[in-house]
């Protein structure tokens, strides 16, 4: 009799390769960067100087910080092209659709298979960078009729983007909030997308058709996807006093609550206090107290009676509302930050590559006889 075979479902505990950008350190439950723990990097660090530091291993300095912001700067505008593009997308598609075919059309421009020059595809990977706000606005301003806003040279990365979608800049505390949020998001190891990206760049493919794989697999709820469905909770629950009723109902009908747990963190997200803090913040500067109400309840509550911690999505989501996104536009801004992420693993894999190519255990009907059609 065959032995049985151990089926590790989802991959869970299974160590596929080595990497060098990120891990969560053990010892301090806290997600690194390159070895600096995130949170740091969000206490003193812009997230160009974070965007630099995971694709190259080491915090620029002034001299490769000014030259790094204007390469990213000099390649913001998309062209003539992607515009008559973007303009003909569907208004009600999902922004993450809508950005998955833009990186796509990208990929038409030059001729890109994998295994080039790690310069050629660094190069393609900060028009990645660069394009991908410009092309997330630009979507959005199309699909609300209004006036599309060019980029700017003389604004920061999240200047720019703010600047893109609504024609101003919101106060320095916004954007700095803003831009520790992508500090945030920007690369967690082999989360599911960045895996994704890992496994179309084994195959030899090209950075654009990594970065596309990479875009549909956060777009799914339980991936990336989460910080808008937490939005849409608080707003359902509507008001604090409603909150650990809905919660209580919610668990008894096996509802799926989104912002909470995690595969890695055991003791709790290490991101969490950072981006809880920037809510704190903006909650002042709103002067609107409801949503960071209603999850004092519901994360109380969860701990309370489920021992389940957040994560990063739980205040992100509320924070993003609060600086005026829509939601549909939190996971494309999540785009925006971990584009650094999954091109850093796209030079990992092809700096030493291997196809990835699991096995699976056969469930189906044993090997039978073809019967031919007169027989049956």
């Amino acid at each position: 009799m065959a032995e049985e075979q151990k089926i590790y479902r989802g991959l869970d505990g299974v160590v596929v390769d080595t990497t060098a950008v990120s891990k969560v350190m053990p010892e301090t439950n806290s997600l690194t960067y390159r070895g600096y723990a995130v949170q740091d990097l969000a206490a003193h660090c812009t997230f160009e100087e974070v965007a630099y530091l995971i694709y190259n291993g080491e915090l620029p300095n002034k001299k490769e910080l000014a030259a790094f912001r204007r390469a990213e700067r000099a390649r913001r505008e998309i062209g003539a092209d992607l515009l008559a593009v973007i303009k003909r997308y569907p208004k009600r598609a999902h922004p993450m659709d809508t950005i998955r075919t833009s990186v796509s059309f990208l990929g038409l421009r030059e001729v890109a298979w994998g295994g080039e020059t790690l310069e050629a595809d660094k190069r393609r990977a900060l028009d990645l960078l660069a394009k991908i706000p410009t092309m997330i606005a630009t979507d959005y301003r199309v699909r609300k009729g209004l006036r599309r806003i060019a980029p700017r040279s003389d604004l920061s990365f999240s200047e720019n983007f703010f600047h893109m979608c609504f024609g101003k800049v919101p106060p320095k505390e916004v954007v700095r909030a803003f831009d520790i949020s992508l500090i945030l998001y920007a690369e967690h190891s082999f989360n599911a997308s960045t895996f994704t990206t890992r496994v179309v760049a084994s195959t030899r493919s090209d950075i654009y058709g990594a970065t596309t794989a990479g875009i549909a697999s956060l777009k799914g709820p339980l991936h990336g996807g989460a910080n808008e469905a937490v939005m849409h909770m608080l707003r359902e629950i509507g008001t604090a006093k409603k909150a650990r009723a809905w919660m209580e109902q919610a668990l008894r009908n096996k509802r799926l609550v989104m912002g909470f747990g995690h595969r890695v963190y055991k003791t709790g997200d290490s991101r969490v206090p950072t981006m809880r803090k920037c809510l704190e913040d903006l909650s002042r500067w709103a002067g609107e107290n409801r949503w960071l109400a209603i999850e004092d309840e519901l994360q109380d509550y969860m701990l309370s009676e489920k021992n389940i911690h957040p994560n990063l999505d739980f205040p992100s989501g509320p924070a993003y509302y609060l600086m005026g996104f829509e939601i549909d536009l939190y996971t494309p801004i999540f785009v925006m930050a971990r584009t650094t992420g999954w091109s850093a693993h796209y030079f990992e894999q092809n700096a030493d590559n291997r196809l990835i190519r699991p096995l699976s255990a056969y469930g189906g009907v044993a090997q039978r006889p073809v019967v031919a059609l007169a027989s049956r």
